[in-house]
């Protein structure tokens, strides 16, 4: 089994493939670590705008860099 490159709790951002053209763009919070049966593991992770919980692949996934602004709708910008 893979180790997870993400965390709970940590922001994501989705960079969408050429079978995703569905899949709201944006922000995204990791909600669990899922197990995977391939060397990509997959985590639930959580929409910012329209709150939907999906499933998706660490391949598609990248890190959302530190911008001083609030990471999270409702949440405060770091001092």
């Amino acid at each position: 089994m893979t180790s997870h490159k993400f965390s709970v709790g940590q922001v994501v951002a989705f960079m969408p493939g050429p079978r995703d053209a569905n899949i709201p763009r944006g922000r995204y919070k990791v909600q669990r670590l899922l197990p995977s049966e391939t060397r990509d593991p997959q985590y639930r992770v959580k929409h910012a705008v329209d709150q939907h919980e999906r499933v998706m692949a660490e391949s598609q996934l990248t890190a959302e860099p530190e911008t001083g602004r609030p990471q999270w709708p409702g949440t405060r910008a770091p001092s």
